[in-house]
């Protein structure tokens, strides 16, 4: 499967991928393919197509690949089915190429979407197994559409390996055809006392503070934390709490958890904030948690280590993958433990310590070059395997 000079044509497919609202996939799937354009592979040939807006939003894409633009901004979904299914195709022949990476979950429904030679990457399998926290329709459409999508693709990625785990349990993919391609995270800058400080007056923050940077989704629960921050904020005058991201879905139900605490005057809703902000957040933190009760990897916990920040995590799903021993582990929607964990990390600046050096040498392991090497690895494994499943 490859052109005469021996190079594998792979067409990468981000019609899925509405710049500024698809979240951390957006961030994992752009990284990621940056780290392959710096690993030069000679025997890998890539082109993106995608949304007409990818272009402006991610122009270091563009210069490391050619990029094909649809004439579509992707914000109606039915319309960017159908293009996938009808225009991706045609493109994709024009462009010669050998096999397809569909990055966004699923392969286009249509016969000609479908009759390249397919990789495709699932983030996770919530749809799956937290069909609830779904609207009907989408719970519909990828209940049906992800294991179609599975059986059609001869490889299949994940950001961990759980949820390597969870495709091959779930789905009852071959482990053979799973490949697991982490997220990387470069090493992380030091930000200076000003940058610091001035973060620190914009957003109101005591002089101990809890950070949970996540957009309010059902699973990312932030209501335990609010909870459990009510416990432990009457006797720690000094503490904030900060819930950093853009409006979600369960956005009003947060409110109404603030208000309900008592202590809404000392939580901070944030809103989506510039990266920069982010990393002085990050930097102030005396504790980052992340209550989480499914992730298919968990991206603000590698930020935190990263970042050398002490981390409470919940303990399911890819976060114990993730973190390893350089995190406190909690059962997941356990308001009481969760108060009880937090209290130990805030108020002992000996185990802060010990978890942000815990958490820099975890981080160390994820690099954007280990994303480069496991993506190239799927690519051709992808090509070497027949349509039976043979290699």
């Amino acid at each position: 499967m490859t052109d005469g000079s021996g190079r594998i044509r792979v067409g990468v497919n981000l019609m899925w991928l509405v710049p500024g609202v698809v979240g951390g996939s957006e961030e994992y799937t752009v990284r990621a393919l940056l780290a392959l354009a710096e690993r030069a592979d000679p025997g890998l040939d890539l082109t993106v197509f995608a949304l007409s807006q990818f272009r402006e939003a991610h122009p270091e894409v563009a210069e490391a690949f050619p990029v094909v633009p649809a004439d579509l901004d992707g914000h109606r979904k039915p319309e960017r089915v159908l293009m996938e299914s009808a225009w991706l195709p045609r493109e994709l022949a024009r462009h010669g190429i050998d096999l397809v990476h569909h990055a966004g979950g699923v392969v286009p429904p249509a016969p000609g979407a479908s009759r390249l030679p397919a990789v495709l990457t699932i983030h996770d399998l919530q749809p799956l197994l937290m069909p609830d926290n779904f609207s009907r329709l989408k719970r519909t459409w990828l209940g049906a559409m992800l294991p179609r999508s599975a059986r059609r693709a001869r490889v299949v990625m994940t950001p961990s390996e759980p949820a390597s785990a969870s495709v091959v349990e779930v789905l009852g993919v071959d482990p053979e055809r799973v490949v697991t391609v982490p997220h990387g995270i470069e090493p992380w800058a030091t930000v200076d006392a000003q940058r610091m400080a001035e973060a620190r007056h914009r957003y109101n923050l005591g002089e101990r503070t809890i950070l949970y940077p996540a957009i309010p989704y059902v699973h990312k629960d932030h209501r335990t934390l609010v909870d459990a921050f009510a416990i432990l904020a009457d006797e720690r005058p000094d503490l904030t709490l900060v819930l950093a991201g853009g409006p979600g879905p369960v956005e009003a139900e947060l409110a109404s958890a603030i208000r309900a605490s008592g202590f809404g005057s000392r939580i901070r809703r944030t809103g989506r904030i510039p990266w920069d902000d982010l990393r002085a957040l990050y930097a102030a933190a005396t504790v980052v948690a992340v209550p989480s009760r499914f992730e298919g990897f968990g991206a603000p916990a590698l930020e935190a280590m990263a970042a050398g920040r002490p981390l409470v995590v919940a303990d399911a799903t890819a976060l114990p993958w993730v973190v390893g021993d350089a995190a406190v582990r909690v059962e997941p929607g356990d308001v009481a433990a969760w108060a009880a964990a937090l209290a130990r990390v805030v108020d002992d600046p000996v185990e802060q310590e010990r978890l942000s050096a815990a958490g820099r040498r975890r981080s160390s392991e994820f690099t954007w070059e280990r994303t480069a090497e496991a993506l190239a690895a799927g690519y051709r494994l992808a090509a070497t395997i027949g349509e039976d499943g043979e290699r």
